[in-house]
């Protein structure tokens, strides 16, 4: 196996007042493939990538990969977010975030909650983003679908079969995007990375292997 280097690490963006906790892991030698965000949903944190091996697992597969703790939210507790729950934040937000950790053009891994930061930067800021996985992320019915139509971004959208609300809404919003492909995870609910960790992961690398 291929060693991992683990690493952590804080970020200050200006609009959040205080730094972002982030989580880190890159091959221990070598070049890395691409760069790779994580986010998480409103009760999760870069702890849970960490613990389902998500981290390792894209380290292994030749990534650098930074998991971020989300203003107000696991150790990014005392920054400020820059939009309510549910609200979406400013494009500029994530923007800022790939330029200080250098991560440009990254791949999103945005889950739930984080969709209301990952849609703005995905619709304002398509050259920064080298592909989009959502995985019922919020917020999807806040924009139309000539908006959705016009991003190119390779996506990849996640959800569990058993996450009849946020995963099927959020489906036939994202489904306009023009360039994705859907993976259906059987038996899994809404965090169903969390369900089905090893389903999860060869998703996500055989996906990582195409770009």
């Amino acid at each position: 196996m291929s060693a991992v280097k683990m690493s952590e690490g804080s970020v200050q963006v200006e609009i959040c007042k205080a730094p972002l906790f982030y989580r880190q892991s890159k091959p221990a030698a070598g070049d890395t493939k691409m760069s790779v965000l994580l986010l998480h949903g409103i009760r999760f944190s870069s702890e849970n990538w960490l613990n389902i091996g998500t981290l390792e697992t894209l380290a292994k597969a030749g990534c650098r990969a930074v998991a971020l703790d989300l203003p107000e939210l696991g150790q990014s507790k005392s920054a400020k977010a820059p939009a309510s729950v549910g609200e979406l934040a400013p494009a500029a937000f994530l923007k800022e975030v790939c330029e200080q950790l250098s991560l440009s053009p990254v791949v999103v891994i945005s889950p739930s909650l984080s969709g209301m930061y990952s849609l703005p930067f995905l619709l304002e800021h398509q050259p920064l983003i080298r592909a989009y996985i959502p995985i019922a992320p919020i917020c999807t019915e806040k924009f139309t679908a000539e908006q959705y139509q016009s991003v190119k971004v390779p996506t990849l959208i996640v959800y569990g079969d058993q996450d009849t609300q946020l995963g099927e809404v959020s489906l036939r919003n994202l489904s306009n995007l023009t360039n994705h492909r859907v993976v259906v995870m059987k038996g899994a609910g809404h965090p169903c990375y969390l369900d089905d960790p090893d389903t999860w992961h060869k998703t996500l690398t055989d996906f990582i292997g195409t770009l």
